[in-house]
């Protein structure tokens, strides 16, 4: 996706276009978990719906695997849809049908064979762990159960790319998690390549290799999901990370902390793993400070540890002046005052 812009009549007569997409660029390469992340109304949603051709962008570029299909007509964008898996929010499941008629379905409009058709659902519904609820209809489902329905549906027609539009928005922290690994099998194991549209960080952290964060139609940060986490370089970013991500405190949380703990508050950041950590610790109990952990967190992201870790510290003031100042040559330390 190159330069696309997506604009919308004025809603009055005489106003201007109203700009949804505003000259977004994203490389989502072969196998890749490309989260597009923002608050309702950033145009991520829009975006998807550019991708899959069920709208026609006002300019730029769309490639999916190797068609430009800002041009096409609806009959050639339909066999490029073909290779196009989607799941939603609502699952979108047909509440008439059964659970392997559900999946039956994009096989049965595609003209497949009966015992292809037979074979492929039974074989997708054993890939997401429902083979046993085959004969039930939608309504006896649970919402976890629901969208791994939608799940095996999108994945029928052995599609390369799978778009994910907020799909475990509806469900529980618990069923997320069984959705999100389910998600993470589908990108490893069969070697699909999955964008994630998604308004909740945590999400991201869980599933995604790259992240893409839009704001009023533009796409305001992007790179490795470790490195927008650990430094995200623009404000909306900050806002995404903080919500899944204790930061350094707030004047107002300094004075809480200050209320509670006595000695001076102090806050480090890791971002190089977690060897610095016990550094920061060896260095502290050498200097004969004590200290108490009173703030923040370290978070994992593949195997790559990041964090901040905010301490009262106690002790000899000139003792932890040059503990600090030792520290500060290999980690990035902030005092409150």
């Amino acid at each position: 996706m190159t330069d696309v812009v997506k604009s919308y009549p004025p809603s009055e007569k005489g106003g201007a276009p109203v700009v949804a997409i505003d000259n977004v660029s994203v490389d989502v390469e072969r196998g890749d978990v490309y989260g597009i992340i923002g608050y309702s109304g950033a145009g991520k949603s829009t975006l998807v719906r550019l991708v899959n051709g069920l709208e026609k962008a006002t300019s730029g570029s769309i490639v999916v695997n190797g068609t430009e299909i800002t041009s096409l007509k609806e009959r050639s964008m339909r066999a490029v849809r073909g290779d196009i898996g989607m799941i939603f929010q609502q699952f979108n499941l047909f509440n008439s049908k059964t659970v392997a008629k559900n999946v039956a379905y994009p096989l049965e409009v595609a003209g497949r064979p009966a015992a292809e058709i037979a074979a492929r659902v039974a074989e997708m519904l054993a890939f997401v762990g429902l083979s046993d609820k085959a004969k039930n209809y939608p309504d006896q489902l649970s919402g976890g159960q629901k969208q791994r329905v939608g799940i095996a549906r999108a994945l029928a027609t052995s599609p390369s790319l799978l778009l994910a539009d907020e799909a475990t928005s509806a469900l529980d922290p618990e069923t997320t998690s069984e959705v999100l690994a389910l998600l993470d099998r589908v990108n490893r194991e069969l070697g699909v390549t999955i964008i994630l549209i998604t308004h909740e960080m945590d999400v991201i952290r869980s599933l995604a290799t790259k992240v893409a964060v839009m704001d009023g139609g533009q796409i305001v940060e992007r790179g490795d999901v470790f490195d927008v986490f650990a430094h995200p370089q623009n404000a909306a970013s900050a806002r995404f990370v903080s919500t899944v991500v204790q930061g350094v405190p707030s004047p107002v949380e300094v004075q809480t902390l200050r209320a509670r703990h006595d000695g001076r508050i102090v806050t480090f950041s890791f971002r190089d793993g977690s060897d610095s950590q016990a550094q920061v610790f060896l260095d502290l109990a050498a200097a004969g400070i004590r200290f108490e952990i009173v703030y923040g967190g370290i978070n994992d992201i593949r195997g790559r540890a990041f964090g901040h870790l905010t301490l009262a510290l106690q002790g000899d003031d000139s003792a932890i002046t040059a503990a600090l100042a030792k520290i500060a040559a290999h980690s990035e330390v902030t005092e409150a005052h």
